[in-house]
């Protein structure tokens, strides 16, 4: 975040500080739980106008360093035979508002796993921690998007071949055009 007004109203969300890449903003830890818990309190002490939560992801078929927007987040985990809370919508505004800094920017759903490749329901990118900070920030009535960088192919087990470093240049890169169109979307 920065020392500009109009851009304080937007919580910056990674999983970790190198995610960050040395801005202001919430290090909500890794995997959904230490995500939803992070953000929930940090929704609940200051009166946020939007969420943009940012990193990196594992994708299926998609190139190394792209850039997605998440149009849902849904927690792969979770299995019962009542109805439960598994997806969140991101807020249509910022999705909008996402696309207009980066137009080359694919948008799809983004499974959330606690487990690296643990979504197997046909998502073509996964990460670890989107439905936690979108679920907490739909519970506090805050709007939420969530973009990613996509460093490795799922599935691959040669972390070797992950591409961290590059995914977060690539993400860092488009983070503050990404902060200034959504701080300028009209709060309803």
């Amino acid at each position: 975040m920065s020392e500009d007004r109009t851009l304080l109203d937007v919580l910056l969300v990674a999983a970790t500080e190198r995610e960050l890449d040395g801005r202001n903003g919430l290090v909500c830890g890794v995997g959904p739980v230490e995500a939803a818990a992070a953000t929930a309190r940090a929704l609940a002490q200051r009166d946020w106008g939007a969420v943009l939560h940012i990193g990196v992801a594992g994708g299926r078929g998609l190139e190394s360093c792209s850039i997605v927007v998440g149009s849902e987040a849904v927690y792969c985990d979770l299995a019962a035979a009542i109805d439960l809370s598994d997806r969140v919508e991101a807020d249509d505004r910022l999705v909008a508002a996402a696309r207009r800094a980066v137009p080359d920017a694919r948008i799809l759903p983004i499974g959330t796993s606690a487990a690296v490749g643990g979504v197997n329901r046909g998502f073509v990118v996964e990460a670890m921690e989107g439905f936690g900070v979108l679920r907490a920030a739909a519970l506090a009535r805050v709007p939420a998007v969530e973009v990613r960088a996509i460093s490795n192919e799922i599935g691959e087990p040669d972390r070797s071949r992950w591409q961290i470093d590059d995914a977060i240049v690539a993400l860092s890169s488009v983070v503050p055009a990404l902060v200034a169109s959504i701080a300028s979307v009209p709060r309803p």
